[in-house]
């Protein structure tokens, strides 16, 4: 499982050029992945949403915009200089609409929240850095309402055909890319090393389900690069 430290590290030495390295390594794919999340959000109305490992903000200001009027998102992530850069983009952005994001310091394996406060809890690309993921999946549904809904965004494994390329890109391409953006190359071999151990998609699936959500389903984007899963606290 990751270090927890060396996560929070790694993400503090790339905040300021994290937007710009993802746009640049995802070739702008990154931006429909984030409007999927948001239309699976969007699909049960829910009125209070946590964004968890909100990072830079960009889910949380991307459910703000997309779910409207009357909704309020806690943006939560353990990475101070993350949030620095989010709030920063909150007050430059000068929308009204996000107003709606609150952004508070948390640890996904500890929320500081209480038991059932929120009616859907979204998390891009973070669960993967999660120190315990059995852990951090019961903290999302402890904080969830009976009948709420979680929504994971993750890298998942390719489809046969294409893992050959994706992985070339990973290993060798990308690296290099966020090296000259980032100045931070080694952040980026990280990234690639965590996404070829982490579960496919029926593998993540099963872990969603032992951490007691119901109702879990998975869509593979992308050749299956990344998937959407969705899930359900118990309504009992």
């Amino acid at each position: 499982m990751p270090d927890p430290v060396a996560i929070n590290t790694m993400f503090a030495q790339v905040a300021q050029r994290y937007d710009r390295a993802n746009r640049i390594l995802s070739c702008g794919v990154d931006l429909w992945w984030r409007r999927r999340l948001v239309a699976s959000a969007r699909t049960h109305h829910p009125k209070h949403i946590l964004d968890l490992a909100t990072g830079s903000g960009d889910v949380a200001f991307a459910l703000a915009r997309g779910l409207g009027p009357g909704v309020h998102i806690t943006g939560m992530d353990f990475c101070q200089p993350m949030l620095e850069v989010a709030l920063a983009k909150q007050i430059i952005a000068g929308d009204p609409r996000l107003a709606a994001v609150t952004f508070a310091p948390g640890d996904g394996l500890n929320l500081p929240l209480p038991d059932a406060s929120f009616e859907a809890v979204t998390i891009a690309f973070g669960l993967r850095n999660m120190g315990d993921r059995a852990r951090a999946l019961e903290e999302m549904r402890r904080v969830l309402v009976p009948g709420g809904r979680l929504h994971v965004m993750e890298f998942s494994q390719p489809a046969p055909w294409l893992r050959p390329f994706y992985y070339f890109y990973m290993r060798r391409v990308s690296p290099r890319l966020a090296g000259l953006v980032t100045g931070e190359p080694g952040a980026y071999r990280y990234l690639c090393d965590s996404i070829a151990q982490f579960p496919d998609r029926d593998g993540l699936a099963a872990e969603i389900r032992r951490a007691g959500f119901v109702d879990v389903q998975a869509v593979s984007l992308t050749g299956g690069i990344v998937a959407l899963h969705t899930g359900q606290r118990p309504a009992d």
